[in-house]
């Protein structure tokens, strides 16, 4: 009988493992409420709930707070997402909770970006995400049917940043959040803004529809802008200024006209940093990003650290992928662009980390103390590793030198009066890729950059061929001993990982056939990290500073975390530019108001990069002992 049981027990839990996720599936286990959850101040927001059929026990709550909807509308349709992005939470029976957050589609309110916290608050009136967040949850756990009082959170992008906010909540039924390439600060690294550079290209595609207002509740979408062509570097180059970009905007989003009247790092910006809202949280924490996350790479590396340093008692984790953004819930992570993975990277997240860590604190299953506190995936060894804090303790941080000749080596330069100069031309901006498209692509991340190596306004800086595997871990930091001929410039710096000639991947190096792209690779320059400046924030984001046109001055600024192995046989390549359009807007090269200044403002400039004795540029690696 003992063993019957067993054979019954492990054939059960076969046929759970192995069924299909489906539409199907889903309506015959799950069915729709919908609910108007009244927040402290009166408003109400428009909430929907997928709740297990099953009433022999009680369920955990998962939730998501979204400006993007929670579609469909109506207690008999399904969001896709449930069954494509979801379907690990619904084989585990999780009620999963959807709200469109203040002022967005369905919901009451008044919208705000990146509403800012409220420490103390004093009234009803008194509200912001982590209230709402708090209101919403009290709501679920006493009036949804059949649940546990145990509620998790998590999201993707800006649903990321309403996940910080909601561990702000302190709610007692809140257990476990996860913030996912969470939007953390627009103006030092992510999605709007890169150390004080307007990212454009992303701005205006986003805001022209997402920041158009709504006047009442509506289950209707609003259009963006309609680009009169495909070809993105095109268009803007023609559109010319960012006075002209904010008429083709219009007047009706404030956002928009936000981020044109806020040049500097002001008050207004910081009170819309998470970051600094972190000091007390009760909630464990799962921070997930991507390596090569387009839009929020930097805040999913620097949330995490804010945590660390402030809210030391949260079971914090991390976890970077080789992933694009939000790429841990969709496809499988074997690939981005022409670059190969050599394995289904989501399918081991999921199983092995975000699966286990809900769970834990959720439904007390498993042992979350299994999940390490930093898992790392390097790119290059193409590996998972583990660490118990990030930066890691084994990281030295070592200075690589610009030396004449277009070289690059750890030793320092002796050459006297050495420099390498371009001219930067408004005129004719360094694309941020080779090919034309009509939106920001997100396989830019490990582009080839053998298209910038060959133009004249682009330096480039080499090793020798590796004798032994580099491997780099943390922050990246970049500090460039120049002179320019205007008032103002900007400075790109990329990180790039030169493959060896006649290299080749195997055949059987990439999970998913379709994926597979007939690209060169032998000599293939692929970006590990890039970032641009602003020079003029060169001493202060605060208060930016005009150069002095002739002088030598520093430049240094830090590049976003890298998790990186330069193979034996590679080499290491730096790359120094002054535009990547239409990513970043351009730069007048002048000191002047960007946001409002005219065409008659951009000017060429004449940069030097010096690389001699008196006055070594270099890059600081994060190298990762053995």
């Amino acid at each position: 009988m003992k063993k019957l049981a067993i054979l019954i027990f492990l054939f059960v839990n076969f046929l759970g493992s192995s069924q299909t996720i489906n539409e199907a599936w889903v309506k015959e286990h799950y069915y729709k409420k919908e609910y108007k959850i009244e927040m402290r101040d009166g408003v109400k927001l428009f909430t929907c709930a997928y709740i297990p059929k099953n009433t022999s026990e009680k369920h955990p709550v998962i939730m998501v707070r979204t400006p993007y909807s929670c579609a469909p509308y109506g207690e008999d349709l399904y969001t896709p997402r449930l069954w494509y992005n979801w379907k690990s939470f619904l084989k585990e029976e999780y009620i999963v909770v959807i709200q469109d957050v203040r002022g967005k589609w369905m919901s009451e309110g008044t919208f705000m970006d990146v509403r800012p916290f409220i420490e103390n608050k004093k009234s009803k009136l008194d509200i912001d995400e982590a209230s709402d967040t708090y209101d919403a949850i009290d709501w679920i756990v006493k009036s949804v049917p059949n649940n546990n009082g145990n509620v998790g959170v998590f999201g993707v992008s800006y649903p990321g940043f309403y996940s910080t906010m909601a561990a702000l909540s302190n709610h007692p039924a809140l257990k476990a959040v996860s913030p996912q390439a969470p939007v953390t600060e627009w103006f030092i690294g992510d999605d709007f803004h890169h150390n004080g550079a307007f990212m454009m290209m992303d701005a205006f595609s986003f805001y022209s529809g997402f920041g158009k207002p709504r006047p009442f509740p509506t289950t209707v979408g609003r259009a963006g802008f309609h680009f009169p062509t495909d070809d993105s570097y095109q268009f803007y180059l023609e559109t010319g200024t960012l006075k002209n970009l904010s008429k083709l905007m219009g007047d009706s989003i404030k956002f928009w006209k936000d981020l044109m009247d806020h040049p500097n790092y002001d008050d207004w910006w910081k009170a819309r940093d998470a970051r600094r809202a972190c000091k007390k949280i009760n909630s464990a924490i799962l921070v997930v990003g991507g390596l090569f996350d387009a839009e929020d790479c930097y805040g999913a590396w620097n949330l995490y650290k804010a945590m660390e340093q402030q809210c030391k008692p949260t079971d914090t984790k991390l976890v970077m992928g080789p992933w694009f953004h939000g790429g841990w819930s969709r496809g499988d992570g074997s690939s981005l662009g022409n670059v190969r993975f050599g394995s289904k990277t989501t399918d081991w997240y999921q199983q092995n980390i975000e699966m286990p860590f809900f769970n834990y604190y959720l439904k007390q299953k498993g042992d979350a103390k299994t999940i390490a506190e930093a898992n790392i995936f390097f790119s290059g060894a193409n590996e998972w590793r583990t660490f118990t804090q990030w930066p890691p303790k084994e990281v030295e941080a070592r200075s690589i030198y610009l030396n004449a000749g277009n070289a690059l080596s750890f030793n320092t330069p002796t050459n006297a009066n050495s420099f390498s100069q371009y001219t930067s031309d408004p005129a004719k901006p360094v694309p941020y890729t080779e090919d034309v498209h009509g939106h920001r692509t997100r396989e830019y991340m490990t582009d080839d950059q053998r298209f910038a190596a060959r133009r004249t306004d682009v330096l480039v800086y080499e090793t020798e061929y590796l004798t032994e595997d580099l491997s780099l871990g943390g922050l990246l930091t970049a500090d460039l001993k120049v002179a320019i001929s205007t008032s103002d410039a900007d400075f790109v710096v990329k990180l790039i990982d030169v493959f060896p000639k006649k290299f080749k991947y195997d055949a059987n190096y990439c999970c998913d056939e379709d994926t597979l792209v007939n690209y060169v690779m032998d000599g293939y320059q692929m970006l590990v990290r890039g970032e641009i400046m602003r020079g003029k924030f060169r001493n202060s984001f605060e208060k930016p500073e005009a150069f002095k046109p002739g002088e030598i001055t520093t430049v240094k600024f830090d590049l976003p975390d890298v998790a990186h192995t330069f193979k034996k046989g590679h080499k290491l390549m730096i790359q120094i530019q002054s535009s990547w359009f239409p990513l970043a807007d351009r730069n007048p090269q002048q000191f002047v108001d960007i946001y409002h200044c005219d065409e008659k403002d951009f000017v060429k400039s004449d940069i030097k990069i010096y690389h001699d004795k008196d006055h070594p540029s270099k890059i600081v690696l994060p190298i990762l002992n053995k």
